[in-house]
């Protein structure tokens, strides 16, 4: 997701009128990521993304505007809500959304189990009348307001409404609760009909209405949640009838406010949902794309074809890295298309300054590998400039009042100073895959511009200070430095601290002429020196050299996630209360630890051979959800709560992935707590009792291995799918190319093809896996459409995807037919 901006918002009642705003990204009403604050602003700038895997199923995906007042209270301004089935009408495009108000009618979720049963009942006297058993089974998924849920449900039919028992805290209830209600009035039996006529028709007008409510503690009244409306037409057909159902908003009409009274928000989301098969139906695919490697001439390889028919390099570079590091292959095809672009480069002063495959393929390896590295690197800094706020503006225009130039200069120069040190000290800790990456790169650029000595640093350079440490420093949000996007001054500082870097890792030869700006020259004669020049040198050399292999790295603990998060107390104590409290949570490659607040003593240290298991945790235990477990040995374990389920999964996957290789992991875990003398999943009494459940399999710790490679190969199977017109009109530029073989036509000119004849075998082999996997989908399709029972648990009625599915489905077989 990129949240863009805001504007036209509302203005404040008091005298500024301003507003301190920020967005929220939500599940349905579950928060998963927040904005930062922008002060003063009716119309905000946010300019921050989010990425994450969904780990469940949604109805909404919906964003939030609040309103931070002067006594930190927040309120609602407004919200825009895309429902699931809508994500692909807005993906990848900018769009700007009109604002909707938030009310309980426009807070529903949830679905409820109904069963209904209209019976005939005979008198003592002979005289018939309708009776209809109503039963609410359970619900599921329930809006929690305020932070808790106590839910009960109303059943009406023409007259008072029945109510069933509160259940407290809980949004998925069990009421299993049933209510009778006479239908029609007792008519002299008649032999010829069971149904009176008029009454039948009575019964036909008549609706049976559900509501659901929070049972509120304050004063103001009940909260709904949801209602649902069943004509009783359709018990004609049968006199009983059970089905789930989406809960529904009231319908009452509250039209009064204008739809643009509350401004509008940009946003531009980019939504993926693949259906993965097993491993083998992948392999022919999967083996030609890890071919790619070895095709001579590169450009005939699958891989290569990818990035030739993608719209954006970039669309083809993140599967495909994630498929090649997966299965250790990264290198030889980096080093593969590399070599091929360096041959086709005329100035060595443009090497891969191109947003060509070879760089996005090595920006995307440099992300996933070198994450920890910039961490380790820059984090601590870069949360420094963020914290102590030192002005650093150079720009005489842009000085503020009582601001010295020269104190901003010499406050700019010691953080640049710093940053480079750290950075040309970092050698030792580059991730040996980019290291070997870099070494391909040196030798390629050295073999084909045997005249021009810098372009072995220019060739490295161009990645590890242009693509890697610039942007990191630019846009420290984006690679995890920082939660969000900067305040505009500490931008500004990260700017010109970027810019320095950039150009200090560049080696260019007259480096004051790069800079557009007087100011940047004058400030960067401070760095007109050897030293510098020597010290990138040195740097570089180190992390292309092929004899680097230097584990010290991993001596220094590197700091992999931290975050507040709720834990219940482990009864160290014999006596005392195992109660729940808020503490800061930090995890290193060393060890997982817990203190009251940031930069306090730990109060708990786990070292990290001591997790055997990292579990979610049943949320009956303690009526909580988002909860997991972290399994020590001697069966102790540690109860930990999220703030949302993005953030569950994020731990879980991450403290998995570092205790994967321990030595003692369990094989079995028990999904609940054990409470009150018995595990409440297994019913065992003995605490020390081996688990019930198999332990998830988890990530391994290795990178090349922390990866799906079937779902990287589905993800390309889908683009090549989306550009098969393209594949096709590539194989008629080979056909056209091998026979005239002369000059191409204009409509042919973008692809890049060497070898027409072996570009064609491979395009060939490519059209036909995809073929074969499509059919498999649409098989897979059909068989699930059989299967699938509108009104189930997973396919409740008013499920409007589904009916979309079912609508495009009969389309499908009756074109068939």
């Amino acid at each position: 997701l990129s949240l863009g901006e805001a504007k036209n918002l509302p203005t404040y009642p008091g005298p500024n009128k301003m507003r301190d705003c920020y967005c929220t990204v939500n599940l349905d009403q579950e928060e998963v990521f927040r904005t930062k604050i922008v002060e003063k602003s009716l119309c905000p700038f946010y300019g921050e993304d989010f990425y994450c895997e969904i780990p469940r199923t949604f109805r909404h995906l919906s964003f939030y505007i609040f309103d931070r007042d002067v006594f930190r209270r927040d309120s609602i301004i407004g919200k825009v809500a895309i429902q699931k089935e809508d994500l692909q009408k807005y993906h990848n495009r900018d769009t700007w959304f009109q604002l909707q108000h938030v009310d309980a009618d426009s807070e529903v979720q949830g679905k409820v189990h109904l069963e209904l049963r209209l019976s005939e009942v005979i008198t003592d006297t002979g005289v018939v009348c309708h009776k209809l058993a109503t039963r609410v089974l359970e619900c599921q998924g329930l809006p929690i307001v305020n932070g808790q849920c106590d839910p009960y449900a109303t059943v009406t039919l023409a007259g008072p409404s029945r109510q069933t028992k509160v259940k407290k805290k809980t949004n998925n209830p069990h009421f299993d609760e049933v209510f009778y209600f006479e239908v029609t009035r007792p008519s002299s039996y008649n032999k010829k009909s069971h149904f009176d006529i008029e009454d039948v028709d009575e019964v036909d007008k008549m609706e049976i209405r559900v509501d659901l409510w929070n049972a509120s503690n304050l004063k103001f009244g009940d909260e709904f949640l949801g209602e649902l409306r069943l004509p009783l037409k359709f018990l004609r057909q049968s006199s009983s009838y059970e089905a789930w159902y989406f809960l529904q908003p009231r319908d009452n009409g509250n039209k009064s406010l204008k739809p643009d009274d509350l401004g509008s928000l940009r946003l531009n989301v980019v939504y993926t949902e693949d259906h993965v098969f097993s491993s083998d139906y992948y392999s022919p695919l999967r083996d030609l794309l890890l071919k790619s490697a070895d095709v001579e001439p590169v450009s005939a390889s699958a891989a290569h074809i990818l990035g030739e028919v993608c719209r954006e390099k970039q669309e083809a570079a993140i599967p495909l890295v994630r498929l090649f590091l997966h299965y250790g292959r990264i290198v030889p095809f980096i080093s593969a298309i590399a070599n091929a672009e360096v041959k086709r480069t005329q100035d060595p002063n443009t090497i891969f300054r191109g947003n060509s495959l070879t760089s996005k393929c090595i920006d995307e390896t440099m992300k996933l590998a070198g994450m920890h590295y910039l961490q380790v690197t820059l984090k601590p800094i870069i949360d420094e400039i963020c914290q102590v706020h030192k002005p650093c503006e150079i720009d005489p225009v842009k000085l503020k009042d009582g601001e010295n130039l020269e104190n901003n200069r010499e406050n700019l120069r010691q953080y640049v100073d710093r940053i480079f040190t750290v950075i040309t000290k970092s050698g030792v800790s580059c991730p040996t895959v980019m290291c070997d990456i870099f070494f391909s790169l040196r030798e390629s650029a050295a073999k084909r511009f045997q005249g021009d000595l810098d372009v072995r640093y220019t060739a490295v350079s161009s990645f590890i200070f242009l693509r890697f440490f610039a942007p990191a420093i630019l846009s420290p949000n984006l690679f995890q430095l920082t939660p969000h996007h900067p305040d505009p001054q500490t931008s500004r500082t990260l700017t010109l601290i970027s810019k320095t870097i950039q150009t200090l890792g560049s080696l260019s030869k007259s480096k004051s002429a790069n800079f557009k700006e007087s100011y940047m020259a004058t400030f960067y004669d401070y760095f007109n020196e050897q030293k510098y020049a020597d010290a990138v040198k040195n740097f570089l050399d180190l992390i292309s050299s092929s004899g680097r292999r230097d584990h010290k790295s991993i001596e220094q603990p590197i700091l992999l996630k931290e975050g507040f998060m709720i834990k219940r107390a482990q009864g160290r104590k014999r006596f005392g209360m195992k109660n729940f409290k808020k503490r800061w949570f930090r995890l290193t490659n060393h060890e997982f630890t817990y203190q009251k607040s940031k930069g306090d003593h730990p109060l708990c240290s786990i070292p990290i051979e001591n997790i055997l298991a990292v579990e979610r945790l049943e949320e009956e235990s303690f009526k909580m959800k988002n909860m997991f477990q972290v399994i020590q040995p001697e069966r102790r374990v540690l109860y930990i709560q999220a703030n949302n389920c993005v953030e569950a999964k994020d731990w879980i996957d991450i403290l998995t992935k570092v205790s994967q290789c321990n030595k003692k992991r369990l094989t079995v875990y028990h999904p609940s707590a054990y409470l009150n003398g018995h595990w409440l999943c297994c019913k065992a009494t003995a605490d020390n009792t081996p688990g019930c459940t198999p332990c998830t399999g988890g990530l391994p710790a290795n990178i090349q291995l922390d990866i799906d490679g079937d779902r990287e190969t589905e993800r390309i199977y889908s683009l090549f799918n989306l550009y098969m017109p393209k594949l096709e009109k590539m194989q008629e530029a080979c056909g056209s190319k091998s026979v005239y073989d002369g000059p191409e036509e204009e409509e042919y000119s973008t692809f890049i093809i060497d070898d027409p004849k072996e570009t064609y075998k491979t395009l060939k082999l490519i059209i036909e896996g995809v073929g074969t996997l499509e059919q498999e989908h649409a098989q897979y399709k059909r068989d699930k459409f059989k299967k699938t029972k509108y009104g189930s648990q997973e396919h409740p009625i008013g499920d409007k995807s589904f009916q979309t599915y079912i609508r495009q489905q009969s389309e499908i077989s009756a074109h068939s037919i």
